[in-house]
């Protein structure tokens, strides 16, 4: 299938794996680290990939573009902020580094829901999954407004936005156990999560 033109592949991989104790992305589930597992689908669906990181050394062997957050220390919002900077495209994919059950024909229908919203993102019982989500450059300004509130959870601005929800139902069409949102963020959980593969 042709690649995804016009969105970027955004992969955070930023965060500090507080959780897990140890950079997360780079554990190996089945001998692979997990941010190649979600390369594996990322990259062959978008023209451009590009990962944002606070520790690019460790990421210079995967030969994408690397960028650091331009405000340290938010979480994943500084990661969706920086990546909406830098990104080439109008829009970005935006996905944790730790997700190894992405689903491409999932991720293709979110992208493809992205005319006219500033952001599509998948919910599941009520809750917006922000990190396996399209985001539009008309976001900027509004977590621009949170980032200068101190207020650093992603969901908060989504009403002062246009936001296409991609429910549950429309979600099992494409992916119909939900595996795309498992991410893993203690080591029992790796450990579950090899017997799924």
């Amino acid at each position: 299938m042709d690649k995804i033109k016009g969105v970027t592949g955004v992969v955070l991989a930023g965060g500090r794996s507080t959780r897990y104790g140890k950079n997360k992305a780079l554990v190996k589930l089945h001998g692979v680290p997990l941010i190649e597992r979600v390369l594996g689908v990322i990259r062959p669906l978008f023209s451009r990939v590009i990962i944002i990181t606070n520790t690019p050394e460790e990421y210079t062997y995967l030969g994408l573009p690397l960028y650091q957050d331009i405000v340290k220390g938010l979480g994943p919002l500084g990661g969706i902020n920086t990546g909406l900077q830098v990104m080439p495209d109008d829009a970005g994919f935006f996905v944790a580094c730790d997700m190894p059950f992405l689903n491409n024909t999932l991720i293709r229908h979110i992208v493809e829901m992205g005319s006219g919203f500033d952001v599509v993102v998948p919910r599941i019982s009520g809750m917006v999954e922000a990190l396996h989500a399209l985001y539009g450059k008309g976001c900027q300004a509004r977590i621009q407004g949170l980032i200068d509130s101190g207020i650093y959870q992603i969901f908060r601005f989504f009403n002062q936005v246009s936001v296409r929800y991609v429910d549950e139902k429309e979600v099992r069409r494409y992916d119909p156990e939900l595996r795309s949102f498992l991410n893993i963020n203690r080591p029992e959980v790796l450990k579950e999560f090899a017997k799924l593969m």
